[in-house]
């Protein structure tokens, strides 16, 4: 019997008056009998026998008292859990052994094959035959270990999620301290333990963020919502190494209100940080240059003209396009070209102060935004150093390459009050500078807007040209010593239907910068090689028909295939059809450029090198090119007049040794015609003979031009 069942006995025996008659049998088997557990006597023996268990036995066991009772049916040591037996016997054994009370929690397996927890208080007692004996109560726990197990596997999960969390987890005091911490956070800090990082910082508003007042912030941010998310700030590691970090953090208070402390999670953020920074870099930077673009320059120049109207200083916008660039990109690829615009992109940095811009604004142009200047003076210093630094030499592999810049300038307020205007206005001034002959600046003036108007007008028409008919072949005679008609130069002419006949200097930069240069070449290519066979035809069967090729055509590979095409679709002679290639055109990749020749010399066509002496090709790579016809340039045909052109006599005799024809073009006296003669010159072209006419005055030409000296 355990105390419980007792002190109820003595309670209720105190009830009653000596001379009440008590059953204490009864009294006592109706308690023992009621209570939640089985009261038991038992033998210190093999199986527990037991001498005596209570009615509870039912509902403990699932089995009636009597089937345990001597082990009629079955032992409470078949009861107990097989695991939990021996446990059970040292422990009951052991407190036997020292005379005392025992308390021991295990298993049982019920009547219905569930498994019990059931709790055992007994002590070993003497019998009223001297035998020792065990009495004691045995009480169903099931659901109390159930409920201890769940909470401690709950404490384990919340244990396991703070201690492995990939967030740091905190708590902390008003006062700035660290009150817990996990691994994570103490790991993300740079700290050894959390524990090591709650002695050490004592006062995170200034320990631990790098700035003071965003611990302020954080605690305004509380007071007045009771939690913050995404609370964003750099902080310094125990190393000193400075991280952003993300914090989402709420108030915890008592039941009455009163404020106990911060808690919340955080989070290194400063991987994501780089990487936002790095998008935010790629859209306002250029991704070749790493100048400033279109977009940061708008808001660059915004914060120039604010400035600008604050102290009273010009604004100033210059608008910077190299000249001759897309040649050289056409002619060495876009390898070249792109090393070209880094080392010009740098080269503009150096000439500016830390407080200018410099942005690359698409292609191969630039904008400088130059503040704080009272003197346009001053500018133009500026101005004069980005041309002598641009024209310097580039070295690109092995070959040094030459360009220059027109620069046009417009300036706050003057010339616009807005970044649009103002750039608008520099652009204008820029084309100007190109029609004054490049490598120059100019400012801007209210009546270039008109030049500019002129030039997208110009351009928009010139995309339209083909589809209207618009454009038409011109073509200009090539006479031999004897001023017989040999061959004709096809040259692209444009009649346009709302600007007129548009000279070619003016229509021909367009085409090449926008690459409608190899539409109009194609044209060209057939209504010549049409025009050519007709002639043929009617007559002329050995003339020659020159057709100019781009440097962007010649690098296109199926270039060999469309020659071939045309030729067979006008029912031309290959063997008839010169193709001119500027000397430029040919630098670059020599091998691929001797690749390409070569595949066109299997079509059976001339090659020419047109424009020869102007460009930067070596002598020795000339002499690997399969060409057959040298074409001495204008500039220097045109010193024939006043003593005689050595290069123009060096030229001659240079061809002349390769065995190749050699061709004076821009001939325009009688003087030029005898001195290029009496080098010994073979062909001759120029205006001396006859300006590019249509096809049908040329066909006259041709039945009646005798060409005698």
């Amino acid at each position: 019997m355990n105390n419980q069942a007792l002190q109820a006995l003595l309670v209720a025996k105190s009830w009653f008056s000596a001379d009440q008659q008590l059953d204490i049998g009864r009294v006592l088997g109706t308690l023992i009998n009621n209570l939640d557990g089985m009261a038991f006597r038992c033998r210190i023996d093999e199986f527990w026998t037991m001498l005596f268990v209570s009615g509870g036995c039912h509902k403990l066991t699932g089995h009636p008292p009597e089937s345990l009772v001597m082990n009629r049916r079955l032992s409470y040591e078949q009861l107990t859990y097989p695991d939990d037996r021996d446990k059970v016997r040292r422990q009951i054994l052991a407190a036997v052994q020292g005379r005392e009370r025992y308390r021991i929690e295990y298993r049982i397996s019920h009547a219905d094959g569930a498994v019990r927890w059931v709790a055992e208080r007994g002590i070993a007692i003497l019998d009223e035959t001297g035998e020792l004996v065990l009495e004691g109560f045995i009480e169903d726990i099931t659901e109390q270990m159930l409920s201890s197990q769940a909470l401690a596997e709950a404490e384990s999960r919340y244990r396991s999620i703070f201690e492995n969390s990939s967030e740091g987890i905190f708590q902390t005091s008003a006062d700035g301290r660290y009150l817990n911490a996990n691994p994570t956070l103490a790991r993300i800090y740079g700290y050894p333990s959390a524990q090591a990082m709650i002695v050490a910082l004592q006062d995170i508003g200034n320990q631990l963020y790098l700035d003071a007042s965003r611990r302020r912030d954080f605690k305004r941010i509380m007071v007045e919502h009771g939690s913050v998310q995404g609370f964003e700030a750099q902080i310094r590691r125990q190393d000193g190494e400075v991280i952003w970090i993300s914090e989402n953090a709420r108030t915890v208070c008592s039941a009455d209100g009163a404020f106990l402390y911060y808690e919340g999670t955080v989070q290194d953020i400063t991987e994501r940080k780089r990487y936002q920074e790095q998008l935010e870099h790629q859209a306002n930077h250029d991704l070749l240059t790493g100048l400033p673009n279109r977009s940061l320059l708008n808001d660059r120049l915004q914060q120039a003209i604010g400035a600008a109207v604050r102290y009273g200083y010009f604004a100033v916008v210059a608008f910077i396009d190299l000249d001759n660039f897309k040649f050289i990109n056409d002619s060495l690829g876009h390898q070249a070209g792109d090393q070209l615009l880094v080392e010009i992109a740098m080269r503009l940095s150096l000439c500016l102060r830390s407080t200018d811009t410099v942005a690359r604004y698409g292609g191969d142009e630039f904008v400088l935004v130059i503040n704080n200047y009272y003197q346009i003076g001053q500018v133009v210093q500026v101005l004069e150093r980005v041309i002598q630094e641009i024209a310097r030499p580039v070295a690109v592999g092995e070959q040094d390459l030459f360009v220059s810049c027109s620069i046009g300038v417009s300036h706050y307020p003057s010339d616009g009050e807005d970044p649009q205007t103002l750039i608008m206005n520099a652009d204008a001034a820029m084309y100007l500078a190109k029609e004054r002959g490049k490598s120059n600046f100019q400012f801007y003036t209210k009546n270039l807007n008109g030049l500019a108007t002129e030039r997208v007008r110009l351009e928009g028409n010139l995309r339209c040209a083909l589809e209207r008919g618009e454009m038409q072949v011109h073509y200009q005679p090539k006479v031999d010593r004897s001023g017989r008609i040999v061959g004709v130069e096809a040259l692209a002419r444009w009649n346009s239907a709302e600007l007129g006949w548009m000279p070619p200097d003016k229509f021909i930069p367009i085409a090449e910068e926008t690459g409608l240069i190899e539409s109009i070449t194609e044209f060209v290519l057939r209504s010549a090689c049409l025009q050519a066979a007709a002639w043929h035809r009617r007559g002329s069967a050995k003339l020659r028909l020159a057709v100019n090729l781009s440097a962007r055509l010649l690098r296109q590979p199926g270039l060999p295939g469309l020659i071939a095409a045309v030729l067979k679709e006008a029912g031309m002679p290959a063997a008839l059809l010169e193709l001119e290639i500027t000397e430029s055109a040919v630098i670059g990749d020599v091998e691929e450029c001797i690749v390409m020749l070569r595949a066109l010399k299997d079509i059976g066509v001339l090659l020419v090198i047109d424009d020869f002496g102007t460009g930067y090709s070596s002598l020795s790579y000339l002499q690997r090119f399969p060409i057959d016809i040298l074409k001495i340039d204008k500039s220097f045909v045109s010193n024939g007049d006043v003593g005689g052109s050595p290069i123009a006599a060096a030229i001659i005799s240079l061809g002349h040794s390769m065995r190749l024809r050699v061709v004076a073009e821009g001939v325009e006296t009688e003087a030029q015609w005898r001195f290029l003669d009496g080098l010994g010159c073979d062909e001759f072209q120029g205006y001396l003979f006859s300006k590019p006419v249509a096809a049908p005055e040329l066909g006259r030409m041709l039945a009646d031009y005798t060409g005698s000296k």
